[in-house]
């Protein structure tokens, strides 16, 4: 991506180095719970929901010296700097629909965190945080997508952020309120599908906002897409539950496929138009 001259954030809080001491976690296997549930969005306490347990029980945070390596630092300013991009193209996006966009909050974190939705884990992934408005993000992550996941890349990297405010767009247009008034009514099989669309949209709203930062800065780079997309592939859901325990349960996918995760957000970078990003009235969101 071309970034070089661009603008920080000045929405991001860093409390990298603020450890939490004596804490729990019912962790029900590094895979399953680590893999699975990253690039959850919405309320961290989801995960204990949806059969996971990195929630941590926070007894007491310390402030620790702690002085970040060189490249985190770097990533610390990259992912202003695409929190940033985010503000401009909805900022821009919400105007065009005659509505004012708020923007986020980002907290960058080390190893465990206190939101406005509880204690988490960083082995929850980076998280949307709904009643604190808040995205939530441990850098060490964007390492780990690149060793674990095979799916390094700055354009990767920028993806799961957007991916994280497209949580954040779907609170301020009530979607994600609706959504999950309606997975506390119904079967657990019911509510994964629900979160599967909810997925599914922020994917495709991640797919906007490159959409939108392209035209106007003229970002990205041959490949950029690509990387995106295959980061969308190594998190599909179908791909993680056979690597985690070999064999794929759709009942229990919560995200979507990898073909659908690909498709979705590109669908958003091609189109660029809130209309396009409707996964809810679909019969099945395979597109």
């Amino acid at each position: 991506m071309r970034l070089d001259g661009r603008q920080q954030s000045g929405n991001v809080e860093d409390r990298r180095g603020r450890r939490v001491k004596g804490a729990s976690m019912g962790i029900g296997g590094l895979i399953v719970v680590g893999l699975i549930t990253w690039l959850m969005g919405g309320n961290p306490l989801d995960v204990l929901r949806q059969g996971g347990g990195a929630i941590v029980t926070q007894q007491a945070a310390q402030e620790e010296p702690y002085t970040p390596t060189a490249e985190e630092e770097e990533m610390a300013t990259f992912a202003k700097v695409i929190l940033k991009g985010t503000e401009d193209a909805w900022t821009e996006i919400f105007a065009k629909y005659g509505k004012t966009y708020t923007p986020p909050r980002m907290v960058l974190y080390t190893d465990a965190v206190q939101s406005g939705c509880g204690g988490a884990s960083s082995q929850v992934g980076p998280f949307y945080c709904s009643a604190d408005q808040t995205l939530y993000i441990d850098l060490s992550f964007f390492n780990q997508m690149k060793t674990q996941l095979g799916a390094g890349g700055d354009f990767a990297y920028a993806y799961v952020i957007a991916h994280e405010v497209g949580h954040h767009v779907q609170n301020l247009l009530g979607t994600l309120d609706k959504a999950h008034a309606r997975m506390a009514q119904v079967s657990k099989t019911e509510a994964n599908a629900i979160s599967v669309r909810l997925e599914l949209q922020a994917d495709y709203y991640a797919g906007m906002w490159a959409h939108y930062d392209d035209a106007r800065f003229g970002s990205l780079e041959p490949g950029d897409i690509e990387e995106g997309i295959n980061a969308a592939h190594a998190i599909g859901d179908d791909k993680l539950q056979m690597e985690a325990q070999g064999y794929v349960v759709p009942d229990a996918f919560n995200h979507g496929t990898s073909k659908q995760r690909m498709a979705w957000l590109y669908k958003g970078y091609r189109e660029g138009t809130l209309e396009g990003g409707d996964t809810f009235s679909l019969p099945d969101p395979s597109i």
